[in-house]
């Protein structure tokens, strides 16, 4: 047993007991039992050479991927509105611009993860890439508003690929650190929203909704050109067969995180049991618990992206009450507006990890919610300007709390073997919420602001209700 840099690391050797001499100041050696397989997995190296270098550039290139798709959806909110002083658009029909792209998203999941799972997670992410420059690109010299409604379900279609992004990265992962990267990931979603507000602050009143579409892509484009760099997944080539190429990306997180490879014989890691399926879920002992998760994902997507909507449409609202005659979308005061709004998903996600240590996943959700609901009715009868970017800044960052309390707790509430399909089950109900909540925010907000925010409140306080009847889990964040 090697002690690296004070982490105490398994090193396979032939015969019972090992004793060898290594001239590294960071390389303690030790006398010890030894596994006299003389093999190891691809996550017990990922374990031994911990967290370093290598995961810091990984996690960038993983963030990049995370920031474009939370450009992609905070461009929706712009869009719209800009949409109507372009082609005379109806409310129906900007609505229709946000839920062709999670249509897309919806139907593209299985394709891109049958792709990444024969060609591996870099290919797959590669190619997503690329397309996804290019239909932003296009849907910023869109001729027509059916062209653009094409481009932007293609859009959505490529969007559907970021899910593999996390996959790559968490099987890169030492496992005491996964929890911590979950929060990293939420950080870069929170980069991206921001970073969209100040490009369409610079950009906008100059170039229009084009340049903001056109150069959105910059951060998708920068991973695409840096994706050669991009390592594919030791367990992807592990679990193929193709060991020697596992061991060589083993050795360059090693390199890079100045550790020493293990010696012994790779292994397989051992491969989640192939008869557990969707219709587990519903077993007897579990469709309670999965039908609530359902609910509450949708939920939480519905509101989250029904409050970005919301917030667009009241300061274009605000505006056409100061230009009645005027076709007027936004000003460079309602973008600093929505810069502060958007500011709020950080200490949302800071401030719920801290809540989450002190009462738990599930406590956290239900008060999170509770505190949505009151922010909908007092933005119901708040007039001012800044009594309405005080109320949507609490409860943009209470909605982004509950979608980090509910990707930490959703996989840990599931058995091992279902966590993967129980969190895809949830993220398609998630995509169904944000595919509804347009016709709510853009369609219902025209005719009846009351109306509007009050779905908002009857669905977060049932989200609320469900929550509670949810299993207990264990106190504290993990």
């Amino acid at each position: 047993m090697y002690y690296l840099n004070n982490e105490t690391v398994a090193v396979p050797s032939s015969g019972n007991y090992a004793q060898r001499e290594v001239h590294s100041s960071t390389l303690e050696l030790k006398t010890v039992s030894i596994n006299p397989d003389d093999t190891y997995t691809v996550q017990q190296a990922i374990n031994a050479f911990g967290f370093g270098w290598f995961h810091v550039k990984l996690s960038l290139l993983v963030g990049l991927c995370w920031m474009s798709d939370s450009m992609e959806m905070a461009i929706l909110s712009i869009l719209g509105p800009a949409l109507f002083c372009e082609w005379n658009v109806t409310k129906f029909q900007q609505a229709s611009v946000t839920t062709i792209v999670f249509l897309g998203m919806m139907l593209s999941s299985s394709f891109w993860t049958q792709l990444s799972n024969r060609y591996g997670r870099k290919s797959a992410l590669t190619l997503f890439g690329v397309l996804l420059v290019l239909y932003s690109i296009l849907s910023s010299v869109a001729p027509s508003y059916a062209w653009l409604l094409t481009l932007r379900g293609l859009v959505g279609f490529a969007i559907g690929c970021v899910p593999q992004s996390v996959t790559l990265y968490a099987e890169f992962l030492p496992t005491k650190h996964k929890g911590k990267c979950v929060v990293l990931m939420d950080c870069f979603w929170a980069l991206g929203a921001c970073f969209e507000v100040v490009l369409a602050l610079v950009v906008y009143p100059y170039y229009g909704w084009r340049g903001l579409l056109g150069l959105s892509a910059t951060p998708l484009l920068i991973f695409t050109l840096l994706s050669p760099w991009l390592s594919e997944s030791a367990r992807y080539y592990s679990y193929n067969g193709n060991h020697d190429k596992a061991i060589k990306v083993l050795e360059q997180i090693a390199h890079n995180n100045k550790r020493h490879m293990l010696i012994g014989r790779l292994i397989s890691d051992e491969e989640p049991s192939s008869t557990e399926s969707f219709r587990s879920l519903l077993s007897p002992n579990l469709y309670r618990t999965t039908l609530l998760l359902w609910f509450i994902w949708l939920a939480s997507a519905f509101c989250y992206y029904g409050l970005v909507l919301v917030t667009t449409e009241l300061l274009v609202a605000r505006n056409k009450e100061n230009n009645p005659n005027e076709c007027v979308t936004f000003m460079t005061s309602d973008f600093m507006d929505l810069l502060w709004i958007t500011l709020s998903e950080f200490p949302g996600i800071l401030i719920t990890i801290k809540v989450i240590k002190l009462f738990g996943k599930k406590k956290t959700i239900v008060l999170q919610y509770l505190a949505l609901v009151l922010c909908t009715l007092v933005l119901m009868s708040v007039t001012s300007r800044f009594a309405t970017s005080l109320t949507l800044f609490i409860a943009r960052g209470t909605i982004s709390g509950i979608f980090q309390a509910i990707y930490v707790y959703t996989p840990e509430i599931y058995p091992a073997g279902l966590r993967s399909v129980g969190v895809s089950g949830c993220s398609v109900l998630a995509r169904l919420g944000a595919m509804l909540t347009p016709f709510v925010a853009q369609v219902l907000m025209d005719t009846s602001k009351i109306q509007a925010i009050s779905t908002y409140a009857l669905v977060g306080l049932f989200a609320s209700i469900a929550c509670i009847f949810l299993p207990r889990e264990n106190v504290g964040y993990h």
